[in-house]
């Protein structure tokens, strides 16, 4: 039977399983282990070795090393959307890999802008080494436009559909310096895979809506139940009334464990961990999760 451990690992008995690092996340837990704002997760099943998101690339290297992930050793890497948190590390991971394949939405190539407090813009688009290297990949970069199996197991869901009249990008997003143009973030997608007992669910930054996006996968798998939601929920400034339209939802979709990490916000987490405290697990750079596959 599923149990969360103090370490916070799930811990089966199973002759197949997916293992899930936290590589880079907000905080961390663990001798040696690095905290930066990012995210980036270490993937395992059968032999197949998947980064999902990089991170900003400051701790990627140092913790992958810490908790014995050896990027040269991965088949390919995910990006979650083109924000620099998510995207900084793809030079590092590429450094000494020469074979995997990188999966990212056509939009992540955009430029990137958010609204600071005083009106000026900040760009937070794909690093320049991490756009000159994704351009020069050719044959190994795989666009993620629609759901695009990575392996056997792993599926990405390219562009999420924005169907919720609650959930919106989350922040002052924009596609020019002058933030004129708002950014849909279309490029935003999530991972997912199928395990013994429901679909479990990796989000980079959910700037689809964790709603949309969960709605989605549902769909996308026959109305398989959801095991997990692991991820950034980006709830930072949602209103009151967004938080609770969400956990509304949630509890509809009977999620089974809850994991919010990255941008999902101090308040947000809050209300998720009051609202569901026997399903709510706590996400640092270090943590573990492992789940039986079918």
């Amino acid at each position: 039977m599923d149990h969360w451990a103090e370490s916070n690992t799930i811990s089966i008995q199973m002759t197949s399983s997916v293992r899930i690092t936290v590589v880079v996340e907000n905080t961390a837990q663990g001798a040696g282990i690095l905290a930066e704002h990012g995210l980036a997760y270490w993937i395992e099943w059968d032999g197949h070795r998947v980064l999902f998101d990089t991170g900003q690339g400051n701790v990627l290297a140092n913790n992958a090393y810490r908790l014995g992930m050896r990027l040269q050793e991965a088949d390919a890497v995910v990006l979650s959307h083109g924000h620099y948190d998510h995207s900084g590390g793809l030079p590092e991971a590429l450094k000494t890999n020469g074979v995997a394949s990188v999966y990212v939405h056509p939009a992540a190539f955009a430029h990137k802008y958010t609204r600071k407090t005083d009106g000026s813009a900040r760009n937070i688009g794909l690093p320049d080494a991490t756009e000159t290297i994704l351009r020069s990949l050719h044959s190994r970069l795989v666009f993620t436009e629609r759901p695009t199996p990575v392996g056997d197991r792993l599926t990405v869901t390219g562009s999420v559909p924005r169907l919720t009249d609650f959930e919106d990008t989350s922040g002052p997003f924009f596609l020019d310096h002058a933030c004129t143009t708002p950014d849909p973030l279309k490029d935003d997608q999530a991972v997912f895979f199928d395990t013994l007992n429901g679909t479990v669910v990796l989000l980079g930054c959910a700037h689809s809506g964790i709603i949309n996006t969960l709605r989605y996968i549902v769909e996308l798998t026959g109305n398989k139940p959801i095991r997990a939601v692991i991820g950034g929920m980006h709830l930072v400034s949602a209103s009151p009334e967004r938080i609770t339209r969400t956990i509304e939802e949630i509890r509809r979709m009977d999620v089974r464990s809850l994991v919010p990490c990255h941008c999902t916000g101090t308040a947000a987490t809050a209300a998720l961990w009051n609202a569901f405290p026997t399903i709510c697990v706590a996400c640092h750079a270090g943590s573990t999760f492992e789940f039986e596959l079918v």
